[in-house]
């Protein structure tokens, strides 16, 4: 299910990520130790590795601080990792002027509430499928798969083919 884009997908040099919720399906599991659990889709991990090699830029943005999401981000190389932020907005917009980027050239993914500022200030808005009410209606396109369950490589597909990335990505694995 999408809209149209208020952004040309050819203009989109970086992808925001909220974590929660969608790179992962928002559950925490809580050892006895103290230490969590978090579910990260292989498809979105291998999808933000093309999304590398098509030269652009990564970040993930979260309201929580986790070791099982420095360890995640760091297995992929994420180059700008944010967390422990409660304020999204403000930490975006620093982000965006360290890496250089103008928002509205960034494509950003949101689940919930929280994200609803971020999402307004993007050139691409992008809601998971189990997303609530709220961040549907103020996106601009809406996933069909869950957060956790491979979205994230659905908005890098969308992005890639959209722009006309995606079929020079797909020459390695061509026999």
């Amino acid at each position: 299910m999408s809209k149209k884009p208020k952004a040309d997908l050819n203009a989109i040099e970086m992808l925001v990520l909220d974590v929660d919720g969608v790179l992962t399906d928002g559950r925490i599991i809580t050892h006895n130790d103290g230490s969590e659990s978090k579910c990260f889709h292989v498809l979105d991990g291998h999808g933000l590795r093309l999304w590398q090699r098509a030269g652009l830029k990564v970040a993930w943005l979260s309201g929580r601080s986790s070791v099982a999401t420095s360890r995640r981000a760091e297995e992929l190389q994420i180059s700008y990792v944010v967390q422990d932020c409660h304020e999204k907005l403000p930490a975006l917009q620093k982000l965006l002027t360290e890496v250089g980027v103008p928002a509205q050239k960034v494509a950003y993914v949101g689940d919930d509430v929280m994200d609803l500022p971020v999402l307004g200030y993007v050139g691409l808005a992008v809601a998971v499928a189990n997303a609530v009410d709220e961040v549907k209606a103020c996106a601009d396109y809406v996933t069909a798969r869950a957060g956790g369950d491979g979205a994230v490589r659905e908005v890098i597909e969308y992005i890639l083919k959209g722009s006309g990335r995606w079929q020079s990505l797909m020459e390695r694995y061509r026999t």
